[in-house]
């Protein structure tokens, strides 16, 4: 039992901002408390400034609405909209090992935003056009409905565009959300098809939560990403690669980041790195950002593309402004 008071209350508040509403029972089990104590917390929640709604029922629920202020978080409008903006940033961006708490996090703050927040923050969004890059693009608030979903959890409808080109329309039951670093995928129980299927976030449109909250259902395999990856490599789209960096470790550790790449010492100026992408024009962006020689041991196919890719721009310097 959490006998901590203002650890629990931090859990709690945690739990009720993500965006759904809980029963008290299940807050009460979450926690391991009475449903006594979670009535109580909540009240001390409220005297905070926290505006926790609740509904009237048999087990009762709780969950945190949108004030005419932010709740005391030690952030004015100011700071909010910038944070609102920056996780919507980082959530659309390629920057590897951020983006699934950014959509967490968004999802959160979005729930608390009063509107006249929320609109500026949507102002700003529509105002910004990124650079474009060699990652997909998805809609931040696309993810934060997912992500919604996921939490509930709670079936959720949308439009699909298969890799074919045939468009339908599906009824799922969200699990978890996985980005690869270069796309994201939602894996969900597929209602229809009576199955566990992967969806293409950047394929997907106008999804639509119904409020049929479900059980969690369990999933064939150990975790989402392993799911994923297994999936992604039965149908031949996932690439293996192992490349020798002409550079120190620690140094490739820091240029890397988050990335879902292995990384072993072999002496002072060198590392081993070993990845796997869904395509290796992917793999080739990412050597080639790191700025330093590097010798490509597998695949054959990676040498290829880099030696093609490397004939392209020879012949483009070759002919480029400037030349005579």
């Amino acid at each position: 039992m959490t006998t901590d008071t203002p650890a629990r209350l931090l859990n709690l508040l945690s739990l009720l901002q993500t965006p759904r509403e809980w029963p008290g029972s299940e807050l009460a089990e979450r926690l391991s408390v009475t449903p006594r104590t979670i009535r109580r917390d909540v009240e001390r929640l409220r005297d905070l400034g926290y505006p926790v709604q609740a509904s009237r029922g048999a087990s009762g629920g709780y969950r945190l609405a949108a004030g005419k202020a932010m709740p005391p978080l030690l952030l004015d409008d100011e700071e909010a909209v910038a944070i609102a903006v920056g996780l919507r940033t980082a959530a659309g961006s390629a920057v590897s090992g951020i983006e699934e708490a950014s959509v967490r996090a968004l999802a959160k703050l979005a729930q608390v935003l009063p509107a006249r927040l929320r609109h500026r923050v949507s102002t700003l969004g529509a105002a910004t056009v990124p650079l474009p890059g060699a990652g997909q693009g998805v809609d931040p608030e696309l993810l934060a409905v997912l992500a919604g979903a996921v939490a509930g959890p709670e079936r959720l409808r949308f439009a699909y565009r298969a890799a074919d080109g045939a468009e339908s329309r599906r009824l799922v039951e969200p699990h978890r959300l996985v980005a690869t670093g270069r796309r994201w995928y939602l894996v969900a129980y597929d209602n229809d098809r009576e199955d566990w299927r992967i969806f293409r976030v950047d394929r997907m449109e106008a999804p639509l939560p119904t409020g049929v909250r479900v059980p969690p259902r369990e999933l064939p395999a150990p975790d989402a990403a392993a799911y994923v990856a297994t999936k992604l490599r039965l149908r031949g789209e996932v690439h293996r690669a192992v490349v020798l960096l002409r550079l120190p470790l620690a140094q490739a550790v820091r240029s890397l980041g988050g990335a879902p790449v292995e990384l072993t010492e072999v002496d002072e100026e060198s590392c081993r790195m070993r990845t796997t992408a869904d395509s290796l024009e992917w793999i080739g962006f990412r050597l080639l950002a790191l700025g330093c020689e590097f010798r490509v041991e597998e695949p054959a196919e990676l040498v290829d593309h880099l030696r093609r890719l490397g004939e392209r721009i020879s012949r483009a310097t070759e002919t480029g402004a400037g030349r005579e």
